[in-house]
């Protein structure tokens, strides 16, 4: 078997490490407000869609404990997974943080992904020192549509590179997202989920039954959702 591939019952899906740790995780982001949630006031996305949650993991890096203890966990998941060198690339600019933290932990190349080219001096997409021969790992903060994450696949698999797998700290969930990591081929592993996050944000008090359902609600057609 390829050591590089993701163990098959990751294959395609955006699978947490475990449920314990995806409690714990979700815990974590909502006491220091990394992801909000407020269904009177929604937010709007970049997208246009009305949003009960705001979710920016760029908060984790101000946050020693958290960052560590986070960047520990994604990069001992690295090594009992893939025991043979490869790269660790980070999506700009959310995930460059954590991503450089786990690179440095395991001792490995770091690049990261812009969104696109730059407009100016060498244009590049990819920055820094791409091995070709070697196999890349992506680190996302967080998945959405998917579409900033396939794009970032896309720019290291067009430069000749081997793309092994991603995982992310968060992600929504969507199908739709399901749907375009399968058509991709890109195998995701996440730290935390919709699911989990509801879960302890109900626990905590921070939302009530009623309150998680509505969540729920917008979960499965957030384009047409209405607070």
């Amino acid at each position: 078997m390829n050591r590089f591939l993701i163990v098959k019952n990751f294959i395609h899906l955006c699978m947490i490490f475990n449920k314990k740790l995806a409690l714990q995780t979700a815990k974590h982001l909502l006491q220091i407000n990394a992801i909000k949630l407020n269904l009177e006031n929604p937010f709007t996305w970049a997208s246009g869609w009305k949003s009960p949650i705001y979710c920016d993991n760029r908060i984790i890096l101000s946050y020693p404990k958290i960052r560590s203890h986070l960047s520990d966990i994604i990069s001992k998941k690295i090594a009992q997974e893939h025991s043979d060198p490869l790269i660790i690339a980070g999506v700009a600019t959310g995930a460059i943080g954590i991503a450089m933290l786990v690179a440095d932990k395991l001792k490995l190349p770091f690049i990261y992904i812009r969104p696109e080219p730059k407009k100016h001096g060498q244009k590049n997409q990819i920055e820094g020192h791409l091995n070709s021969k070697l196999p890349v790992l992506v680190i996302e903060d967080l998945i959405s549509t998917g579409k900033s994450s396939i794009n970032a696949v896309n720019s290291i698999k067009n430069a000749g590179a081997k793309v092994i797998g991603m995982i992310a700290l968060f992600t929504y969930g969507f199908e739709m997202t399901k749907k375009a990591f399968i058509n991709a081929n890109v195998n995701v592993q996440t730290l935390c989920d919709y699911e989990h996050l509801l879960s302890v944000a109900e626990s905590e008090g921070e939302i009530s039954t009623f309150q998680k359902e509505r969540l729920k609600t917008w979960r499965k057609d957030p384009s047409a959702w209405n607070n």
